[in-house]
């Protein structure tokens, strides 16, 4: 009686899965060309904040984005410009530290704006980083016809070419609407490297949650403010932590925070008439804070002076820059 050949016992016979990748993606691109927002869009979540006002972002917050076959970790920078101030140097600076250190750069350019001037120095930039793969990204396409987009991708190769820049992939999105933000999650993938996972799972960014309080308090003070404002604000949590005295399944988070300005006339803005913009922008961020924590909260907001704090090395290192 013929028997069938056994099969074959070598562990070549079994199906290989794919290889987990990991690694760090950084969003670059000019002030408010929609970096955050791809950030909370990939993650699925509010991470960072996001504003129609340039230079929202000035911390590097990680969005960690978590996948049976990969994690990838976002890296959200301040928008790379010409710096004015001294703060805006030291932005510039933590960009550039940041490019050093990750293994793909994305170049955001938002596809209702023609790239210009200011993209040509970001990309110039972001090639000065040598062995660091390249992605473009052409944001916010919810905001332009499909003959404006393809016109837009055509002078993003365009500028690649007169850069010098071999970019991997170009891709469009909106992050808004969710188009394309799946396929964009699986080309930076790819282009990762094998790598195990480097975040437990749950954590969706390594902010310390008292940086993402202050965050969360600056975007809600940004809201309608005069564009001479913007700038001028930042915010400080002095102390935060749980009530004493209460029971574990009532508890509250106490939030001491300072928002300073850099004038008197700034903080009369802020404050509002007979405090009623303060206290919209305390109510606002708690919700949100409550929102991001799962944790009801006390915010207790107040106004400070630090004269002229964008221009002082001692008060920018006492803010935290």
């Amino acid at each position: 009686m013929n028997q069938s050949p056994m099969p074959d016992p070598t562990p070549n016979s079994a199906p290989s899965l794919p290889a987990h990748r990991s690694g760090f993606v950084s969003f670059v691109g000019r002030p408010n060309a929609g970096k955050s927002t791809l950030t909370n869009a990939l993650v699925g979540t509010k991470v960072v904040i996001t504003s129609n006002k340039p230079q929202t972002t000035r911390t590097v917050v990680r969005g960690i984005v978590h996948r049976p076959d990969a994690q990838l970790i976002l890296v959200d920078t301040p928008g790379l410009h010409r710096p004015r101030t001294l703060l805006g140097e030291r932005l510039n600076d933590l960009v550039r530290t940041t490019l050093s250190e990750v293994d793909v750069v994305a170049v955001c350019f938002p596809a209702n704006e023609k790239v210009g001037p200011g993209d040509k120095f970001i990309v110039n930039e972001v090639g000065k980083v040598r062995r660091t793969i390249k992605v473009a990204i052409a944001t916010k396409t919810d905001l332009a016809t499909p003959e404006q987009i393809a016109d837009h991708l055509l002078a993003i190769a365009r500028l690649g070419v007169e850069t010098n820049t071999e970019w991997a992939e170009i891709i469009p999105v909106s992050a808004l609407e969710g188009d394309q933000v799946g396929l964009l999650s699986d080309l930076l993938v790819a282009l990762l490297p094998e790598g195990p996972q480097l975040y437990p799972d749950g954590d969706l960014t390594d902010a310390p949650e008292q940086v993402l309080a202050a965050e969360l308090i600056r975007e809600a003070a940004l809201e309608g403010v005069r564009d001479e404002l913007p700038h001028s604000i930042a915010v400080v949590v002095e102390e935060m932590g749980l009530r004493e005295g209460r029971d574990e399944d009532k508890p509250l988070l106490d939030i001491y925070a300072s928002l300073y300005v850099e004038r008197d006339s700034q903080k009369g803005i802020m404050i509002g008439h007979k405090g009623a913009r303060l206290k919209e922008v305390g109510k606002t961020a708690r919700l949100q804070i409550e929102a991001l924590l799962g944790t009801p909260v006390y915010l207790d907001l107040h106004i400070k002076i630090a004269k002229d704090w964008q221009r002082d090395p001692r008060q920018l290192r006492k803010l935290g820059f």
